[in-house]
């Protein structure tokens, strides 16, 4: 089986990796800004335009964790996250706060199933 890597900005690294149907990427806001909620929210946006590039989206994860620098931020985190998420389709999800480079203040490694071709 074939491994299908999405490059990414950074050398050494790819923006998504695709193997046997499932879809692993990892990703931070662009733009780091100094706010935890925009940062959040732009993770998530470039969750979405990374899952959409490899042919899946936000309704297939299966599994997310996301790092925060700072645990007292988790009540944000999840007021972002529901909101993004959605009421269905919820992935096995943790956090974890750890020391990220410069000013990044959240990170997300996500797992998701590839769309599946329907046969006629």
């Amino acid at each position: 089986m074939s491994i299908l890597r999405y490059p990414g900005k950074a050398v050494g690294r790819s923006e998504s990796v695709e193997h046997n149907g499932i879809v692993y990427t990892a990703v931070i806001a662009p733009e780091l800004t100094s706010d935890f909620r925009d940062q959040t929210r732009q993770a998530l946006q470039q969750l979405d335009e990374n899952l959409a590039e490899a042919d899946t989206d936000r309704t297939r994860l299966l599994s997310a964790t996301v790092y925060i620098t700072d645990m007292s931020r988790k009540p944000i985190l999840n007021e972002v996250w529901d909101a993004w998420i959605g009421p269905d389709h919820w992935p096995q999800r943790a956090c974890v706060a750890v020391g990220l480079e410069g000013d990044t203040l959240v990170e997300i490694v996500a797992i998701a199933a590839k769309q599946v071709a329907h046969r006629e």
